[in-house]
């Protein structure tokens, strides 16, 4: 079974201690995630669907990597198959020296659980607890959290804590949800178009967030969008087409979200 690299004060799982993590390393010259010959099919009745077609990639600690590209490019699947959400069907991913590839699914929990936040399109909340019961329901399972309070000053909702999901706004919810994604203190996070059912003040609220985040905690963050105008934040920006990576660019400097042309 892969052992996946945690925290060394974290707990032993089915008496097993599982092999510390190094101290992160807030530079982007740290290998997080090493992909090679990436390939991922599905069947769907007689089609065989090519969802990735060989895709070979680095990504590194404290980097903001956006991935652009057009719907069925392969964008969420190579977002799927990072956060170990979904396993490739050939190649190989390697995620700071561990092989993830032919993992278990306990394994894979653990890694889901340890290392890797999420934050999807629509913000999941449950309805019936307040923002910071929602952070809170993380925050106790984790191996070395923030407070909810820590998580949700981050994204500025200090104030708005104790509201439930109906009493905020579309971008309070959204933010919400990054501060659960970031209250276990992540070494990747990872955001399937978090602006996508925002408007566009809202949107450029909660990627400022993220661009906190990314900035003060040096998590490897990667965001995947149809909105080309979100490149400019990166530090490197990735086209996909066809499921391959077609084009790859490293801005010379980050561009603050609030000066970004919409």
């Amino acid at each position: 079974m892969t052992k996946i690299p945690v925290h060394p004060a974290s707990s032993v799982v089915h008496h097993q201690a599982l092999p510390p993590s190094p101290d992160i390393d807030r530079t982007l010259d740290k290998s997080v995630f090493q992909a090679h010959g990436l390939r991922k099919h599905y069947q769907t009745g007689d089609l065989n669907v090519v969802a990735l077609s060989g895709v070979n990639i680095e990504f590194f600690s404290g980097e903001l990597v956006v991935l652009l590209g057009p719907s069925g490019s392969g964008k969420s699947t190579l977002l799927n198959i990072l956060g170990g959400l979904d396993v490739p069907t050939e190649g190989e991913l390697i995620y700071k020296g561990w092989p993830l590839t032919n993992a278990d699914e306990r394994t894979l929990t653990l890694f889901r659980r340890n290392c890797v936040g999420f934050v999807f399109q629509f913000y999941n909340l449950i309805p019936s607890l307040t923002a910071r019961e929602n952070v809170a329901l993380i925050t106790s399972i984790a191996r070395d959290p923030m407070t909810p309070e820590e998580a949700l000053e981050m994204v500025d909702l200090g104030d708005r804590m104790d509201h439930f999901p109906s009493q905020l706004s579309g971008g309070e919810q959204q933010r919400v949800a990054i501060a659960r994604a970031i209250a276990k203190r992540p070494e990747v996070l990872l955001c399937d178009e978090p602006t996508g059912a925002l408007d566009v003040t809202t949107g450029i609220t909660v990627l400022e967030a993220v661009e906190r985040i990314n900035r003060e905690l040096g998590t490897l963050t990667v965001i995947i969008t149809h909105n080309a105008s979100m490149a400019q934040m990166a530090d490197r920006v990735l086209n996909l087409s066809d499921g391959q990576i077609v084009k790859e660019r490293r801005n010379e400097k980050r561009l603050p979200v609030r000066e970004l042309e919409w």
